[in-house]
């Protein structure tokens, strides 16, 4: 499914890797998530968007609620179990509750988390409240994920790449047009990465719901800026090609609960898929 065509008048720059300004007369990808959570730092435009997605696919706030869980109870297992102790976070949108360094640095209080989004009212609000612990460290970066080049240099001021990172993509991936080839920017991400790495995604679907997913996708890419591509169960699972599936593989992120523990919602079935795949070789040491 791809996005519609843009809306005569509306602003679309060049360039895909370029970096918006602040606006509140428009929706933001972040803002219109943050809505969905409950949150309050969301505009006119955001709301707007956000419930008329909300009209023809009513489970979309529960698809949102689930992703934040799934991040917090991922966080933890590779933390806990998997002696994971830095984080690419891309994609983080705006801060809410259980963010992903200090979901790490409950488990490991020495843990570094780097931050990427694009949106500069994100990095805004999170150099103000994402700060670390005392053993750890925390960063916070603006790029584009396409932009791989970037955040990995700016990254590795904060994060050892020759040590086992864990990357997330969480609801990330579906903004990148087929054009911008979203599976050659993951394959650079995890190239870049150490072997004993993590790549976690959560991406939203076309073959989950496909009638009611059609018309909030219309909806959303006819009055959003940044339009999104949905895709198949197998065009996600391609996402984690070279890697070692980790759980019950690419699913529902209901499916993941009794592996991951915690609590996925009442709904068995949302019209996204989750997974986690490790790049095989050697464990390797914690960063210090």
């Amino acid at each position: 499914m791809t996005p519609m065509t843009p809306v005569p008048g509306r602003h679309h720059d060049a360039s895909p890797c370029s970096l918006p300004g602040f606006t509140a007369g428009s929706a933001t990808p972040s803002r219109i998530w943050d809505y969905w959570l409950g949150g309050k730092d969301n505009f006119a435009a955001d709301r707007a968007v956000a419930d008329a997605v909300a009209q023809a696919l009513p489970v979309i706030p529960a698809v949102a609620r689930q992703t934040r869980q799934f991040l917090a109870s991922a966080v933890q297992l590779l933390a806990r179990d998997h002696g994971i102790r830095q984080f690419l976070d891309i994609g983080a949108g705006l801060p809410t509750a259980c963010n992903t360094h200090e979901v790490a640095q409950r488990v490991a209080p020495s843990s570094r988390v780097v931050y990427v989004d694009h949106d500069p009212v994100v990095l805004t609000h999170a150099r103000a409240l994402l700060t670390s612990g005392p053993q750890g460290r925390v960063a916070c970066l603006q790029a584009d994920i396409r932009d791989t080049a970037t955040i990995l240099a700016d990254a590795a001021r904060t994060l050892d790449f020759t040590h086992p990172t864990a990357v997330l993509l969480l609801a990330v991936l579906h903004f990148i047009p087929g054009a911008d080839d979203p599976h050659a920017v993951v394959k650079r991400l995890m190239g870049a990465m150490a072997p004993g790495s993590f790549l976690l995604v959560v991406h939203g679907a076309n073959d989950i719901l496909p009638g009611h997913v059609a018309e909030a996708l219309r909806r959303y890419n006819d009055m959003s800026a940044e339009p999104l591509t949905l895709r198949s169960r197998a065009e996600i699972a391609g996402f984690f090609e070279g890697l070692t599936p980790i759980g019950p593989g690419v699913q529902a992120p209901a499916a993941w609960e009794q592996f991951l523990g915690g609590d996925m919602g009442r709904f068995p079935e949302l019209p996204c898929y989750a997974g986690i795949g490790r790049k095989p070789g050697a464990r390797g040491n914690d960063a210090s």
